[in-house]
């Protein structure tokens, strides 16, 4: 008999486990997830011809410095491995023993020339290299900039560096906020921490629940500066936000891939994959961590996950949305894409698409019949502009969810 109630115990407490793990899900575009090798860079600073270039810090990548001839010198950047998305990420730090001006050649293993190269004297303050200091090659491959250094360090960065402890600097200011949480739920595969913004005010149970993503991908930056404008928003001390905290819960994921931004890759974790083609079978701890943290809250609460935004960067501003109607908040996609034109003046570029790979749009639609949005940035989208665009977004979608119809 005793074994017998041991054994009940036991399914019970594993059957308790199964239920707050996200469901896999066929997807009609399947991806292959499971590790793949990467080549970290070698963390050194390179003394050459008495100019130095240092990639020891935290979402630095600079792979080898050589000189040339002159004063032209070459940084080569590679990525984590291949294939991979043309993101050629770079971030080292530059000094000379005298001052002087040299000519600094990008040179890009497996990818053409894609970031404008920002520049600062303290790794805080960012701003672009002026536009006649930077030279394409004919083939637009590689580029060449034109640096003054001296004994002062120089910063030279694809985007501005925003590494995990930035973004966890960020999250604990968040949490000063007497309706935000800050909670560390788990490992990223190299033991960074995964941690999380639990944002309502009251009690949470039935209260519908809006899933906020960011940064699956390192360099994209831009998204992340959305974001955060987003959430700001969310937490302002007005009407609309005091209410809308009090109807509805927001889990806020700032940081997806920890290792593959303190690494300096250009897209993948550190087991060499896409995280954003792995919300299907969950091969990365990082993708099936926030997963079954989503359903073990929405679960625990009773609630329904309602909408998911994830926050990215490509070349351009862009909606992706899901062709297909959700049960939930059926219209809420149109709504808001409205609202956000008649706010901002600007043109939506949306492109809907039927579910495929399993991307996170299609993993909110697949597993919680929810409104799943990819919100991409322009990688050089003005920074006062992103902030306007993250802000309108958090209000047009407080607007209509709390009065339910859209902006006239």
């Amino acid at each position: 008999m005793k074994i017998s109630y041991l054994l009940f115990a036991i399914l019970i407490i594993f059957s308790g486990c199964y239920t707050y793990q996200a469901q896999s899900y066929d997807f009609p575009r399947p991806v292959d997830t499971t590790d793949k090798p990467i080549i970290k860079q070698s963390k050194k600073t390179y003394n050459v011809q008495g100019v130095y270039a240092n990639n020891q810090f935290a979402g630095a990548r600079l792979n080898n410095f050589t000189f040339v001839k002159d004063n032209h010198f070459q940084a080569t950047i590679e990525p984590e491995n291949k294939p991979i998305n043309f993101s050629p990420y770079y971030a080292f730090k530059l000094w000379s023993n005298e001052p002087k001006t040299i000519k600094l050649e990008l040179n890009y293993t497996h990818a053409r020339h894609r970031y404008q190269p920002k520049i600062s004297t303290d790794g805080k303050t960012w701003q672009l290299l002026s536009k006649d200091k930077v030279e394409l090659a004919k083939d637009s491959v590689n580029a060449y900039l034109t640096l003054g250094i001296s004994s002062d360090t120089l910063w030279v960065a694809a985007q501005e560096v925003t590494n995990s402890n930035h973004v966890k600097t960020w999250c604990i200011d968040q949490a000063t906020h007497k309706d935000a949480t800050l909670i560390t739920f788990g490992k990223s595969k190299l033991g960074r921490e995964l941690f999380m913004l639990d944002i309502h005010d009251g009690a949470v149970a039935k209260e519908d629940v809006i899933v906020i993503l960011s940064r699956q991908h390192p360099p994209e930056v831009t998204g992340y500066f959305a974001m955060q404008a987003f959430i700001d928003e969310v937490l302002a001390d007005n009407p609309l936000a005091n209410d809308f905290r009090k109807k509805y819960r927001i889990l806020v994921f700032p940081l997806m891939n920890p290792d593959g931004v303190d690494l300096g890759h250009w897209r993948h974790n550190a087991g060499g994959i896409d995280l954003n083609r792995d919300w299907a079978y969950y091969h990365q701890p990082e993708t099936r961590q926030v997963a079954d943290k989503v359903v073990e809250l929405s679960k625990k609460s009773n609630s329904n996950v309602i909408l998911g935004l994830d926050f990215h960067s490509t070349w351009y501003d862009i909606y992706y949305t899901n062709k297909a109607v959700p049960k939930h908040l059926p219209h809420f996609k149109d709504y808001w894409l409205h609202g956000v034109h008649e706010t901002i003046g600007e043109d939506i570029n949306e492109r809907p698409s039927n579910v495929g790979s399993p991307v996170s749009k299609g993993w909110f639609a697949t597993q919680f019949d929810a409104v799943g949005i990819t919100y991409e940035i322009g990688d050089e989208t003005p920074r006062d502009y992103i902030k306007t665009k993250g802000k309108a977004a958090a209000t047009e979608m407080m607007e209509l969810l709390i009065f339910k119809s859209p902006k006239k």
